[in-house]
């Protein structure tokens, strides 16, 4: 291993998260600290239907920002539910939308250079449209449609910064399920 850990103590805890510090030894026998953030793997979710995709737009307290993404999200309450149940459930409650197929992409990491977490990447289609069932923080949630080619130009434009949906967008492109 290359770097070894000496002691680790929790230094903050809520219902999403906890920070450790980490004192560590590298494999050149130097000292260090690591602040490590856990948090549980999340599901994302690419909607998308006849050469278009669905996102939401929502205010991002931690940036101060409105910024469209894929929808996404983790079931805190539900530790061991199954990432393909979150990814379903959270189309639905943040679109509206039913998926009649879900395709698993693949598992990535979020941020590991400070972070245990992880997401699920699946891709819905034969979708059918249904109610939304928003939590409070999501009550400013917008859905918007968007062709592929518009896709790309807003993250070009800097409306979509968030890292986790580029990052889907890429593995999908690369699993080739687009035309």
């Amino acid at each position: 291993m290359a770097i070894e850990t000496i002691s680790s103590k929790e230094v903050y805890r809520n219902r999403w998260m906890t920070v450790r510090e980490d004192a560590i030894r590298r494999q050149n026998g130097t000292s260090g600290i690591y602040g490590v953030v856990h948090k549980p793997d999340f599901a994302l979710v690419i909607p998308y239907e006849n050469g278009a995709f669905y996102l939401v737009e929502q205010y991002r307290y931690p940036v101060k920002g409105r910024f469209l993404e894929f929808p996404q999200g983790s079931w805190e309450d539900q530790k061991d539910a199954q990432p393909e149940s979150v990814a379903a459930g959270e189309l639905q409650e943040e679109t509206g939308l039913v998926a009649g197929r879900m395709t698993y992409l693949g598992h990535l990491f979020n941020a590991p250079g400070y972070s245990t977490q992880g997401m699920h990447v699946f891709l819905a289609e034969e979708l059918t449209q249904g109610p939304k069932h928003l939590s409070p923080e999501e009550s400013d949630l917008v859905l918007l449609r968007v062709t592929v080619e518009e896709f790309e130009n807003l993250v070009l434009e800097g409306r979509i910064k968030d890292g986790s949906s580029l990052s889907a967008y890429g593995l999908l492109r690369m699993r080739k399920h687009l035309p």
